[in-house]
């Protein structure tokens, strides 16, 4: 069993960020898996030509990515826990990765390798200046597959990190750290369970530990660059459009439907607006029929008004999920 342990210090110290990077990292590993989650199958299909087509044309990317996809060690060189917090900059991520020297990418790729479960071509490994050609792959992938559709996956991103601190400002760490699994994963007074794999545990300083949701689902990982630790995690939500049935269309127009299911994970009206790809006036005149209606509500948390479902909201929707 691997354990992340954390100082009494740490344990203060730990925070949320969102990344690019990371996002970017877990939209390409998706791609190129054969069997996405089921709410990422439309996405993962019309994306894939295009990811294929891409792959083809640059020998970094058609080796590299097929490793990160069917690897237990992710290379260190695509794990650097981002530092700017939620304002995180891809720019500042992708300059990480490029600083990497030749011998420390070929010998990162090695213990991935190690780790994989499918047979890996290396032959890329002989180019050199392979820090800046790999970030210039995360620079295209970003560009091609998920700068698209950021704004809606920021605003997924930004509702999950809503969600966990409001636990931790009702339950603590504890049951925030417990919520992104669906397993108990907290271990004594101050470490986390990562692996139940026998390698060596990390020690958390006073740097604490950093958090990042992203879109895509499955597992998790680490990033480490001591004495900076993130843990990544699927977050609530997925990054796609919300659907509707047609019964709820007819009854309440089909964008107050919209706004109704996205509601099943409270949000602002920015976030809405960001998620649905309308306008903050459309997003607020639907609001405002549904707060009429009793099927909404609103509250402050800090400085933001964040919008949820009432009682009879999520009666409504839960009548239309049994259809």
């Amino acid at each position: 069993m691997t354990l992340l342990r954390l100082s009494p210090t740490a344990l203060a110290r730990c925070r949320f960020a969102i990344s690019p990077f990371v996002e970017t990292l877990g939209a390409l590993i998706t791609l190129h898996r054969p069997s996405p989650q089921p709410w990422l199958a439309a996405w993962h299909a019309a994306h894939q030509d295009a990811y294929r087509a891409w792959l083809a044309r640059d020998p970094v990317a058609s080796g590299l990515l097929p490793l990160v996809a069917a690897t237990k060690w992710l290379p260190d060189f695509v794990t650097v826990p981002p530092r700017g917090g939620m304002r995180t900059r891809l720019a500042d991520e992708l300059a990480d990765v490029a600083a990497h020297p030749d011998a420390q990418v070929r010998a990162s790729v090695a213990d991935s390798v190690a780790a994989s479960w499918q047979p890996q071509d290396v032959g890329w490994l002989s180019a050199d200046g392979l820090g800046p050609r790999v970030a210039e792959v995360f620079r295209s992938g970003w560009e091609l597959f998920v700068e698209p559709d950021w704004p809606r996956r920021r605003a997924v991103l930004e509702r999950d990190v809503m969600h966990r601190a409001g636990l931790l400002a009702v339950y603590g760490w504890k049951q925030t750290v417990e919520s992104m699994r669906d397993r108990p994963i907290w271990v004594g007074e101050s470490a986390i369970r990562f692996s139940d794999k026998d390698i060596p545990d990390r020690w958390i300083g006073d740097e604490g530990l950093i958090f990042v949701p992203r879109t895509t689902g499955g597992g998790w990982w680490t990033c480490e660059r001591p004495p900076r630790f993130a843990l990544v995690y699927p977050a609530r939500g997925t990054a796609t459009p919300a659907s509707e049935s047609a019964s709820m269309a007819a009854l309440l127009g089909a964008g107050r439907a919209r706004v109704v299911r996205e509601l099943a994970h409270p949000a602002t009206s920015s976030q809405l607006a960001q998620a649905l790809s309308v306008s903050l006036g459309t997003v607020s005149s639907h609001l405002a029929v549904l707060r009429a209606a009793g099927v909404v509500t609103r509250a402050r948390a800090g400085r933001h008004v964040v919008y949820r479902l009432t009682e009879r909201g999520e009666q409504l929707v839960a009548l239309w999920s049994a259809q």
